[in-house]
C-alpha cells in the first residue's frame, strides 16, 4: 500500500508542484504591481475571504466529508445508486455556494467592516486611510462569486480522487495561476487600479477552473444532472460530517483570517507582509502536506469500511514519516533562509528591500509551525475517513480561542511577526491534540522505529541549517545584483539538500522507510 500511495503522492506532488511555482511567479507579478502599498493590503484582503471560504467548502471541511460517504456509497451501492448521490451532492451544494455568493457580493461592505474593522473606523472618522475601505467593498464583489466556482471545483476534485485520478484536481490550480498573471498584464493598462485587474483574475479563474474538470468527469461516466437532494441519507450524512468539520480542519484559515482583522489595526503593510510570508510557507505544505493528505484520505476511508485497522494504522506512520522527512528541514531552511528567499523571489518593483526585510521575519516565525501545519493535514482525514467530526471540532475551538489569545498578546508588542508566531503554536497545539486522541482511541501510536526515524531527521535538519546559516552569513545580499543573488541562493539550497541527505544516510536511513512502515508496534 505505501507504494502505491507514495506513487500517488509523487504525481500530486509534481503537478502542485507545478501550480506552486505558477502561484509564486503570479505573487511576483502582483508584488511588482502593488508591493506592500495600500492597494496590495486591500486585494490581499479582498482575495483572503473568499479564500477562506474555498478552503471551507472546496478543499476543507467538504471533501473531508464527502470523500468518506462516496467511498461508503461506491463500495455498497449499485452504479444508479452512486450517480443519483453524486447529482444529489452537487445540486445542494451548487445552490447553496451560489446563494452564499450573491450574498456575499450585497453584503460586501458589511464583510470588509466585519473583517477590516480598522479599515471602517478611519473611513467613518474621514481619514486617508478610509479610502481603504471603499476599494476593499468595490473589489470584495468582484472576488466573492469565486467561492461558487471553486466549490464546484472542489466537488469535482473529490470524486476524481476517489477513483484515483490525483492529476486532474491538483493542476487545476494553474488555471488560476495563469489566469491572474494574464490579467495581470493585459488588463492592467486599461483600468484605473491594478488591484481591479488582479480582481477580476480571481473571478476568471475560478469559472476556468471548473470547465476544466467537466470533460474529465463526462469520460469517468459520473458528469450527471444536479438536482436538489437535502434529505437524502447520503446528503444527509455529508451534511451532518460537514457542519462540524468546518471549524475542525480550517483552523488555520480562519486563524489567518482572525490575523487579517488584527493587522488592519498595525501599520500600513502588515497584512502584505504576513501574505507574502505566508505564500512561500504554503509552497512546501501544498507540495508535501497537503498532496500527501490527498492521497491517504480515499485509501484511509477504503480502510475503514473494511475494517483493516492494520493498514490503516500503516498508511498513516507513512504519511508521518513522510512529511517529517520532508516538512522539518523545510521549516528549518525557510527560517535561515527567509530574507534571501524574498529577496529573490519578490524584491523587484513596488517590492522593496526594505519590505524583503519585514516580510523575512513573518516568515521566520510562521516557519516554526510548517511541520505542525503537515501533521493536522494529516492526522485530521484519519478522523474525518472514520466519519468523526466531533473530536477534531473540539479541538479546532480549544486552538482557536488559545490562537485569539496569544494574537492578542504577541501583536502589539510585536506586530504583524506577533500574529505569526500564534498562529505557529496554535496549530502546533492542533496538531498535539490530534495526535494524543488517536492514541488514546488504539486507532494510531508513533512505534519506537518511527521515534528513531524522527530523530534521525530532525538530528540532520540541524546539521543543515547550521551550515546554512555559517554559509548564508557571509552573502550580502542587499549589495548585489539579482543574477548574483539568484546563484547563491540556489548554492545554498543545493548544499543544504546534499548535507540533509548526507546526514539522514549517515544515520542509516534508508528508501525503505519512506515505501513502507512497521506496524508491529503502531496503534
Amino acid at each position: 500500500m505505501p507504494k502505491k500511495l507514495l506513487k500517488a503522492g509523487i504525481v500530486v506532488s509534481i503537478m502542485t508542484l507545478i501550480s506552486r511555482v505558477l502561484g509564486l511567479v503570479r505573487d511576483v507579478v502582483v508584488a511588482k504591481v502593488v508591493g506592500a502599498e495600500a492597494a496590495a493590503d486591500v486585494f490581499l484582503f479582498a482575495n483572503k475571504i473568499p479564500n477562506f471560504l474555498r478552503r471551507l467548502f472546496a478543499e476543507g471541511a467538504f471533501a473531508q466529508a464527502f470523500i468518506p460517504v462516496l467511498t461508503e456509497v461506491l463500495e455498497n451501492e449499485n452504479e444508479k445508486r452512486q450517480k443519483e448521490f453524486i447529482a444529489k451532492v452537487s445540486g445542494t451544494l451548487g445552490l447553496i455556494v451560489f446563494v452564499t455568493a450573491i450574498l456575499g457580493v450585497l453584503a460586501s461592505p458589511i464583510l470588509t467592516a466585519l473583517f477590516g474593522f480598522g479599515w471602517y473606523l478611519d473611513y467613518r472618522q474621514g481619514l486617508p486611510e478610509g479610502d481603504k475601505f471603499v476599494l476593499a467593498s468595490t473589489l470584495l464583489k468582484i472576488t466573492f462569486p469565486y467561492i461558487f466556482f471553486i466549490s464546484l471545483t472542489g466537488f469535482a476534485g473529490a470524486i476524481l480522487n476517489t477513483m484515483n485520478k490525483f492529476a486532474v484536481s491538483s493542476f487545476t490550480p494553474v488555471l488560476l495561476n495563469v489566469s491572474i498573471i494574464a490579467c495581470a498584464v493585459f488588463m492592467m493598462p486599461h483600468v484605473s487600479q491594478p488591484a481591479f485587474a488582479l480582481a477580476w483574475g480571481v473571478f476568471i479563474g475560478g469559472a476556468v477552473q471548473l470547465g476544466f474538470q467537466i470533460p474529465f468527469l463526462a469520460k469517468a461516466g459520473v458528469l450527471v444532472k444536479p438536482t436538489w437532494g437535502w434529505r437524502d441519507k447520503y446528503v444527509v450524512k455529508v451534511r451532518n460530517l460537514m457542519i462540524p468539520a468546518l471549524f475542525g480542519v480550517s483552523v488555520s484559515q480562519i486563524n489567518l483570517l482572525l490575523d487579517v482583522f488584527i493587522a488592519s489595526f498595525l501599520v500600513t503593510g502588515s497584512i502584505s507582509w504576513l501574505y507574502y510570508s505566508d505564500r512561500l510557507l504554503e509552497f512546501p505544505l501544498g507540495l508535501f502536506g497537503i498532496a500527501i493528505a490527498t492521497v491517504i484520505l480515499p485509501s484511509l476511508s477504503k480502510n475503514h469500511v473494511s475494517k483493516d485497522s492494520k493498514t490503516f494504522s500503516s498508511t498513516l506512520d507513512w504519511a508521518l514519516r513522510i512529511v517529517s522527512a520532508l516538512g522539518i528541514p523545510a521549516g528549518a531552511a525557510l527560517f535561515v533562509l527567509a530574507f534571501p528567499l524574498m529577496m529573490v523571489i519578490f524584491q523587484r518593483g513596488a517590492f522593496t528591500v526594505d519590505t524583503a526585510q519585514m516580510a523575512s521575519y513573518a516568515l521566520m516565525a510562521y516557519s516554526f509551525g510548517l511541520f505542525s501545519f503537515m501533521l493536522v493535514k494529516i492526522f485530521a482525514p484519519a478522523f474525518y475517513s472514520r466519519q468523526d467530526t466531533k473530536t477534531p471540532v473540539k479541538y479546532g475551538i480549544i486552538t482557536m480561542v488559545v490562537n485569539m489569545g496569544f494574537n492578542l498578546m504577541f501583536a502589539f508588542p510585536f506586530g504583524y511577526v506577533g500574529l505569526a508566531m500564534a498562529t505557529s503554536i496554535s496549530g502546533t497545539l492542533n496538531a498535539l491534540l490530534l495526535y494524543n486522541r488517536l492514541r488514546i482511541q488504539g486507532v494510531y501510536r508513533l512505534s519506537r522505529s518511527t521515534l528513531l526515524f524522527l530523530a534521525k531527521v530532525i538530528f540532520s535538519a540541524l546539521i543543515m541549517a547550521l551550515v546554512l546559516w555559517w554559509m548564508n552569513e557571509r552573502v550580502s545580499w542587499a549589495n548585489i545584483g539579482f543574477s548574483r543573488r539568484v546563484v547563491e541562493l540556489f548554492t545554498l539550497i543545493a548544499v543544504g539538500g546534499l548535507v540533509y541527505i548526507f546526514c539522514l544516510l549517515s544515520t542509516g536511513v534508508r528508501l525503505g522507510h519512506f515505501v513502507r512502515s512497521d506496524t508491529r508496534e503502531s496503534g
